[in-house]
This record gives structure tokens, C-alpha cells and sequence, in this order.
């Protein structure tokens, strides 16, 4: 059973957000939260798998609620939700650990459909769309840290085709390698980075000026 954690500050969006939610055998809303404090203190208490986060909250913003609860080493995931007018705050919670974002407005089945892909440690946020909001609100890149030098030359590969939007499938084709083994690669990639998903993979690799 997938564990739900409900963060917005409308109590009517909360509320359809539920009822989707425990439509659902596989997934179940084990709590709710108005605002981002609200959300931190339940997320540690509650221990969900996934996180549905709001960004614009009274007290704490979905962001800085965001920072706060991967700071705490929580194992639940965020996911954010937004509009299309924030898209600035959405790479800034993709910086500060979220794993990946969805429209408010998005339809029921592609909610269920992420909040499934998340839990199952899969990112929803495409690549194509992180590449918009690093570039439209792109910072200088910063210095390579070292851990980069770390990679062997297939690993720092496949960080670029990561980076660029492609799927396991799509890099083992390119690499002329198995998916099973491209999935060993970018496991280990992520470790030897300190990051948690292929969504901060992409964020790094922009932030770093790689792609």
C-alpha cells in the first residue's frame, strides 16, 4: 500500500485530492496538511511514502517545506504541485530535493499514475520540462564539485543522456548495452553524487553547466 500525504491550504482541493486517492486499492491518504509547517511536522510523524505538496501555503511554502523534510532525511518523496505561472518556484524546489512536479489541473489518471512511478522510484518530471525551467530562470553554473571526477567515462555518459531527457531504454540502445545494466550505471551514478533520483541528476547537470 502506497502511503499518501495531502499538503494543500484549500480544504475543497484536499478534499477531491482524497477521494481520488482512496479510489484506489494500492494507495491510500494516511494524512492531510494546510500548511508547510503543518506538513513537515506530519510528514515526520506520519512517515509517508509520497508527499502531494502544495507551493503558495500560509506559514511555510511548499518549498521551504520541501528542504525541511528531505534536511530531516525522510524517506517520503515530494511531489510538487503548481500552475503554470510558478514555474520559477517549481526549479526551486527541484533544487531543494522535491521528485517532481505535477499541474494542479492535471487529469486524475496521471496524478495516480506519478504518485505510483515516484513510490516506485521512477521520476515524473520530464526532462524536456526541468530543461525549460533551468533555462528560462538559468543561474551562472556552478563549479563542478569534485565527486564528478568520480564517474568512470560510461557513468558521466549517462548522466548526459539523463540530462537530456532520455529513458533507460532510449541510453541502453545508445549504449549498445543492456536496460539492466544502464539501470546499474545511473544507481551508481546517483550514489557517487549524493543524489537522490534521476530528477536531481538533471538539476545537476544544468546547474553544473554539463548540457
Amino acid at each position: 500500500m502506497i502511503r499518501v500525504l495531502l499538503v494543500d491550504d484549500q480544504a475543497l482541493f484536499r478534499s477531491g485530492m482524497r477521494m481520488l486517492v482512496d479510489s484506489q486499492r494500492d494507495l491510500e491518504v494516511v494524512g492531510e496538511a494546510g500548511d508547510g509547517r503543518e506538513a513537515v511536522r506530519e510528514t515526520l510523524r506520519l512517515q509517508p511514502d509520497i508527499v502531494l505538496m502544495d507551493v503558495r501555503m500560509p506559514v511555510l511554502d511548499g518549498i521551504d517545506a520541501t528542504a525541511e523534510i528531505v534536511a530531516a532525511s525522510s524517506a517520503a518523496r515530494v511531489v510538487v504541485l503548481t500552475t503554470f505561472d510558478l514555474d520559477e518556484a517549481v526549479a526551486r524546489a527541484l533544487r531543494a530535493g522535491a521528485s517532481g512536479f505535477l499541474l494542479k489541473d492535471a487529469h486524475p489518471e496521471l496524478v495516480l499514475a506519478t504518485v505510483r512511478a515516484v513510490h516506485g522510484g521512477s521520476e515524473v518530471v520530464a526532462a524536456s520540462a526541468t530543461r525549460t525551467l533551468l533555462a528560462r530562470h538559468a543561474e551562472a553554473p556552478a563549479a563542478p564539485p569534485a565527486s564528478l571526477a568520480t564517474l568512470t567515462p560510461r557513468e558521466h555518459e549517462i548522466l548526459l543522456q539523463v540530462a537530456r531527457g532520455l529513458s533507460n531504454s532510449e541510453i541502453a540502445q545508445s549504449e549498445f548495452v543492456s536496460e539492466t545494466t544502464v539501470k546499474t550505471h545511473v544507481s551508481r551514478m546517483l550514489q557517487k553524487l549524493g543524489l537522490r533520483d534521476r530528477v536531481q541528476a538533471v538539476v545537476f547537470a544544468h546547474a553544473h553547466g554539463l548540457v
